[in-house]
């Protein structure tokens, strides 16, 4: 996959020199402004303790949220600026534009040590548009280009791929740490290797699962999915979500699965409700007696005894996805008992961002897991071995 061999912050000499480095620090903010989660900046910390460290000046740039007409107040890197320094130690400067006279004045005055922090890089809509006359523009204010946002990786940003035409171009350690766990599981696993894929399309996850199905032992279906799968299977599904469209693809997957002797393991029983509520009426019914007028909200006790064992015995398992409607309490049991089987495994855990590291922080089980995955789409398109773009611009190791 030619991920595995890039340059790191740990590979080049940074003293003196001025460092542009992308994070992704797109936390959530109350209504107040305040940060309600600061995962994303302490996930960063050590690429930024290791540059400042080392002597360099540093300057940050992120995007947060999805601002649509350039500048807005409440779309300010601010309080990130603010949360950083706290967490660093050390004042944090932030700068009133991205590539404007401030940010300039700013980057050409800082000394060993310090940091600035540029506005919003969205702020720009060139940035998305990965232009390069804006990617040269934020290169010339530094020496160096560091990525560190796995988050943004799978897009072509001028901050996320752009700037390494312009500089020499290397990872943090947080991309380091993607490539290194998921590559290794990709690449050269520990076996049994088991995948769990949940959520509601199978659309979304049809390059996963092709390309999962070349490498795992067991892949294991929950989620909305599963139903394309049981009508694919030709079970009544009630009225359960599932994709008209991608019942024959579905029927492909399984003869794909056993002609590679994969076993594709699908729910045996679900929870189903009588509307999509959370108080509404539920049972657990087994997969093929699903009632007319009823839908699947979650797995049931015997699926979640099934995936468990399957993930008891793994060496190494990837889980992305909640297998049941995760929205609501009374339908997160399947999920949570997922999030159990993986903090009670010895094996290598790599969970995918989205509702299903949610699940294992909310249970506190985040320090069992061998790896949770800073970015859901990045993830996703990492196990179907896609080469990102933000991955792919960064300097080989020689």
């Amino acid at each position: 996959m030619g991920m595995m061999n890039k340059m790191t912050v740990a590979d080049i000499d940074l003293k003196g020199k001025r460092v542009i480095a992308r994070v992704d620090f797109n936390v959530p903010l109350d209504e107040n402004g305040n940060i309600t989660d600061d995962k994303r900046i302490r996930a960063a910390l050590p690429t930024i303790r290791h540059i400042i460290d080392q002597g360099a000046r540093l300057i940050l740039v992120s995007h947060l949220g999805r601002p649509k007409n350039g500048p807005e107040a409440k779309f300010s890197m601010k309080p990130a600026a603010e949360r950083l320094s706290e967490l660093i130690g050390k004042e944090v400067q932030l700068a009133a534009d991205v590539v404007g006279e401030d940010a300039k004045a700013k980057a050409a005055a800082l000394k060993d040590g310090e940091i600035l922090m540029l506005e919003n890089v969205r702020f720009h809509k060139e940035e998305t548009k990965n232009d390069p006359d804006f990617a040269k523009e934020l290169a010339s204010m530094a020496d160096i280009y560091v990525n560190d946002a796995f988050g943004t990786a799978h897009r072509a940003h001028a901050s996320t791929a752009g700037l390494a035409d312009y500089l020499p171009a290397v990872s943090g350690y947080l991309i380091k740490k993607e490539l290194d766990v998921m590559g290794k599981a990709l690449e050269d696993p520990e076996r049994p290797f088991v995948a769990i894929l949940g959520g509601a399309k199978v659309s979304d996850k049809i390059g996963v699962i092709e390309s999962l199905l070349e490498k795992v032992d067991t892949l294991i279906i929950g989620g909305s999915m599963a139903y394309t799968f049981f009508v694919a299977k030709g079970y009544s599904v009630g009225t359960s979500k599932y994709e008209e469209d991608k019942v024959e693809l579905a029927s492909k997957l399984l003869a794909k699965a056993e002609e590679k002797g994969v076993n594709l393991l699908l729910p045996v029983d679900n929870v189903v409700g009588k509307e999509f509520d959370p108080n509404t009426e539920s049972k657990a019914v087994d997969s093929d007696k699903i009632p007319d007028g009823w839908m699947g909200l979650d797995i049931g006790p015997k699926t979640v005894e099934l995936f468990s064992g399957a993930i008891k015995d793994a060496k190494t398992v990837v889980w992305n996805g909640p297998v049941g409607v995760f929205e609501f309490e009374r339908f997160a049991v399947g999920t949570r008992k997922i999030a159990e089987a993986l903090a009670a495994s010895s094996a290598t855990t790599i969970v995918g961002g989205g509702d299903s590291a949610a699940a294992i922080e909310q249970m506190g089980f985040s320090d069992k897991i061998t790896h949770i995955s800073t970015g859901g789409g990045a993830s996703l398109e990492f196990l179907e071995g896609k080469e990102l773009p933000g991955i792919a611009v960064l300097n080989e190791k020689k």
